[in-house]
């Protein structure tokens, strides 16, 4: 019982099949010989699941739940990211209740930044409170939605959290629009 285990691998080796290879030597360099179909149809169909599994592989699934460029400190959570990268969506939680979220642009060099905060939950009290500009200078509080002009170049701060004049559940998940 234990040989047929060991020779299942073996097995399994020898019967995979390797791709032909063309003997290429007496053409030119630039030559392209055409695929059929039912291979491109076969490799995409291998990509896809190739990507299925590192997308619902553990290790992905962490990194999209606790995020990039992300440091948490006492209630305070920091989010860094690129200009480059606008416009771009972010998701985030607040799992307790006081967080704040600061998320940091740096190398902004556009006259005017436009965010909004969205959320499936209903009774979420949450706004962007106020925007540091890269010359220093802070204004805020806003709503969920704002467009601002931006003063000089550099680094921006967008602060997210609880707005204080108004009642609700402080705690769940949103996301960060911003352009």
């Amino acid at each position: 019982m234990k040989k047929s285990l060991l020779l299942i691998p073996l097995i399994i080796i020898s019967c995979k099949k390797d791709p032909v290879v063309a003997d290429t030597s007496n053409k030119d360099s630039l030559a392209v010989t055409p695929q059929t179909d039912s291979t491109s149809i076969a490799d995409s169909v291998a990509l896809k699941k190739k990507d299925s599994l590192i997308n619902n592989a553990p290790a992905t699934k962490e990194v999209l739940r606790k995020g990039v460029m992300r440091n948490i400190k006492d209630d305070q959570i920091i989010r860094t990211a690129d200009a480059e990268q606008l416009p771009f969506t972010l998701g985030e939680e607040f799992t307790k209740e006081g967080q704040v979220l600061v998320l940091k642009i740096t190398n902004y060099n556009k006259p005017a930044i436009k965010a909004k905060i969205s959320t499936k939950n209903k009774d979420f009290n949450i706004r962007i409170n106020q925007i540091k500009m890269p010359n220093g200078e802070f204004d805020g509080p806003f709503s969920q939605e704002m467009t601002h002009e931006v003063k000089g170049k550099g680094e921006v701060w967008l602060m997210i959290g609880q707005n204080n004049m108004a009642s609700g559940n402080t705690t769940g998940n949103f996301t960060v629009s911003v352009e």
